[in-house]
């Protein structure tokens, strides 16, 4: 056998930023140099300072932070909206912070100049808090204020080793460089992992991601990642890292109507699945969405909303038309809209908007209502990215997810415009037929749905006051009619078989009459035939008396000659 091996690992410091640490694999290399780059307003100061709150808060490790851009009064008036009390920390010995000043006019740089007074600073908040943790943010005021760049990289590097002999676990911001990640090339200094934030506007939407550009001995995640920042503080999105190891469940959800459910195997959806109802304008496919989330909440379940066209009280007044009173789940905390304009954010912030509220809310029926409004800030491939991200987050939540798809009514109906219908398992087809009286009905069709007998037929679409109603389509001589035209023709059909039923009442009367003639006739033919045996029973016991009486006689006669 061979010798065991004795593998080291690199050891984490976990950053308590939501997501940072999953594609970290755990976190930051503890005792070492983490580089933080990006523009200007991506949010590199935000997650040098949440890295050290979250470290005192959360694993109980003090922490410095050292500004040169902004002093202390603005950093923490800045970061309490985000619930960042630094004054707190500060008092409770937690925390320390300094702001250091860099104006040339102020300096005499010789070539004795050194960062001397910096390290002395720094060791002190380091010494006086007990320091586990540091921040610097940013180093190029350094160079914006000391003009001789050799010396102050050469004492960069001796900076860069002292942190690391000091045991703390350092993150420095540095912003972008035209052709490099920083302005001066820090990264060279500053290389055992480099975080790269963007923020990035197309098409007057400004999108923030954030990737891991390097992470020496450690296996780390490689894409873009949608990055937000909101009443929380910094979160990361490492959602294309989900796989298919979610769980499948067996059991079934209610559609919410009945002869759809009655479709779908006699149960409806499949919980945890992924559901798309697809159609043109007017088919009735919100109706149906809203349908699916009034049953959920009936069920006394939980149910997100998601709307890109029409704001919650719109949705709320159309959908009582049909028999929906979504307000009264509204009111019990059991359905919550997020209505918001497609065009209000990058189609990551949509997704983090999405997964947050999905955290928070923890639901067990999602509604996005419709997906197509995402193609105005995305492409079709970025678009079905997105929505793939947003099926796999569902799914590994056990949540059932209905997306509802605007397809154009002049080109084929049986496919979407961000292409999401293969990451769907069941898909439901609502179509508008028009009859040459100028009527214009709903269909709906069941065109898929992965792992349950389902009915391939074709049921006609009612919305009324009374609810949303499937009822069978009339299926003639190779013509399907719905509408008034179904209605007359069932109408035809009945007076057809009203006809035909007087007609059949009609002839089994005049059948009974005949058959009760025929059977008067049979009763006198057998009273004929019963008076006829009795004649013939007669003539037959007095013919038999009557050779009885004969035998008797001549017996007599013979008995008399024989005595003389």
């Amino acid at each position: 056998m061979p010798p065991e091996t004795n593998i080291m690992t690199l050891e984490k410091c976990p950053t308590g930023i939501r997501g940072l640490d999953d594609i970290t694999s755990g976190g930051l290399p503890r005792g070492r140099t983490t580089l933080v780059c990006g523009g200007t307003g991506c949010g590199k100061t935000l997650l040098a300072l949440e890295f050290i709150v979250r470290g005192i808060r959360e694993f109980d490790e003090p922490g410095v932070f050292m500004s040169f851009e902004e002093t202390t009064e603005e950093l923490a008036s800045n970061v309490a909206s985000l619930g960042f009390d630094l004054e707190e920390l500060i008092h409770g010995g937690k925390l320390a912070m300094d702001y250091v000043h860099v104006e040339r006019s102020e300096i005499e740089e010789t070539g004795e100049y050194d960062l001397e007074g910096l390290f002395v600073r720094l060791d002190s908040m380091i010494v006086e808090t007990g320091a586990k943790r540091v921040g610097i943010d940013s180093l190029e005021a350094l160079f914006a204020g000391l003009p001789n760049e050799a010396i102050l990289r050469a004492e960069l590097r001796r900076l860069f080793r002292w942190l690391k002999d000091r045991g703390v676990t350092t993150v420095i911001t540095g912003e972008q460089g035209k052709n490099e990640l920083t302005r001066y090339g820090l990264e060279e200094y500053v290389s055992d992992c480099v975080i790269f934030l963007n923020h990035r506007v197309v098409n007057r939407v400004g999108t923030r991601l954030l990737r891991i550009v390097k992470y020496r001995g450690s296996s780390h995640g490689t894409n873009e990642y949608p990055t937000m920042i909101d009443e929380h503080g910094l979160s990361v999105l490492p959602i294309s890292s989900l796989g298919f190891d979610y769980p499948v469940s067996t059991e079934r959800v209610s559609t919410g109507i009945d002869r759809l459910d009655a479709m779908l195997g006699g149960k409806g959806y499949y919980s945890g699945s992924s559901v798309l109802v697809s159609g043109t304008a007017g088919t009735g496919k919100s109706s149906l969405a809203a349908a699916f989330a009034d049953a959920a909440c009936r069920r006394g379940e939980r149910c997100l909303y998601v709307a890109f066209e029409e704001a919650p009280a719109q949705i709320c007044r159309n959908m009582a038309s049909v028999g929906f009173d979504l307000d009264q789940w509204t009111g019990k905390g059991l359905l919550r809209f997020h209505a918001v304009r497609s065009t209000l954010c990058g189609l990551e912030q949509h997704l983090g908007s999405m997964i947050k509220l999905a955290r928070e809310f923890r639901p067990a029926v999602v509604v996005i209502d419709p997906v197509t409004n995402l193609s105005a800030v995305g492409s079709a491939e970025e678009t079905k990215a997105m929505l793939t991200q947003v099926v796999d987050f569902c799914k590994n939540q056990s949540i059932t997810t209905l997306f509802t798809s605007l397809t154009e009514g002049g080109g084929p109906q049986e496919q979407t415009d961000p292409g999401v219908s293969s990451l769907m398992d069941t898909w439901v087809l609502l179509r508008n037929t028009e009859t040459p009286s100028g009527e214009r009905n709903r269909l709906l069709f069941v065109l898929k749905s992965r792992g349950m007998a389902h009915s391939s037929q074709v049921r006609e679409f009612m919305l009324s006051d009374k609810g949303v109603q499937l009822t069978d389509v009339y299926i003639g001589a190779g013509t399907v009619l719905t509408g008034s035209a179904r209605l007359i023709q069932e109408a035809q059909d009945e007076a057809v078989a009203e006809a035909r039923h007087r007609d059949a009442t009609r002839r089994q009367r005049d059948l009974e009459q005949e058959k009760a003639q025929v059977q008067a006739r049979i009763g006198a033919l057998q009273h004929k035939a019963a008076l006829l045996a009795e004649d013939l029973d007669s003539l037959t016991g007095d013919e038999r008396s009557r050779l009885e009486t004969a035998t008797r006689n001549r017996a007599d006669l013979a008995s008399a000659r024989q005595v003389d």
